[in-house]
């Protein structure tokens, strides 16, 4: 069994306990972090208003960028270890859902965590990115409660 397992930083921690008791021992897994191309953009986009016209040299954006990248590493060297099992990992950045629905391709499994408001059992119990990625996996899809 192939088990691709979505990291997002408000949940990680708790669907990470539920891989370890969900998944087969022989499961092949995968750690998958996506870095959310919109929200870098936004939070760049006020300093390039702000400098007017984009300078060649390295500014805001790619500064952020960096920062990104470095804590997706983390998140995900850290999840490996808390995992203790082998798994490799991947790192992706743009739309978060379609990253996401991308990745899926070629997995048995992928574990989703559930990001909504906890007392909101409808539509607000899930993220519209993850509500994207429920609907449209092209594997089979395992929605857990992540712990308090």
């Amino acid at each position: 069994m192939k088990a691709l397992v979505w990291l997002r930083e408000e949940t990680w921690e708790g669907l990470l306990d539920a891989a370890r008791t969900l998944l087969p021992a022989d499961a092949e897994v995968t750690l998958l972090h996506v870095a959310d191309a919109d929200a870098e953009a936004a939070a760049t986009a006020p300093a390039a208003g702000l400098l007017g016209r984009r300078h060649p040299h390295p500014g805001p954006h790619h500064t952020f960028e960096a920062l990104s990248e470095q804590a997706a590493g983390e998140l995900l060297d850290a999840a490996a270890a808390q995992l203790g099992r082998p798994a490799t990992t991947s790192a992706r950045r743009g739309r978060l859902e379609r990253e996401v629905t991308e990745a899926a391709r070629g997995f048995d499994v992928l574990l989703v965590a559930r990001d909504g408001e906890p007392g909101h059992p409808g539509p607000k119990s899930l993220a519209p990115p993850t509500r994207f990625v429920v609907d449209h996996a092209p594997c089979a899809v395992v929605l857990v409660w992540p712990r308090a």
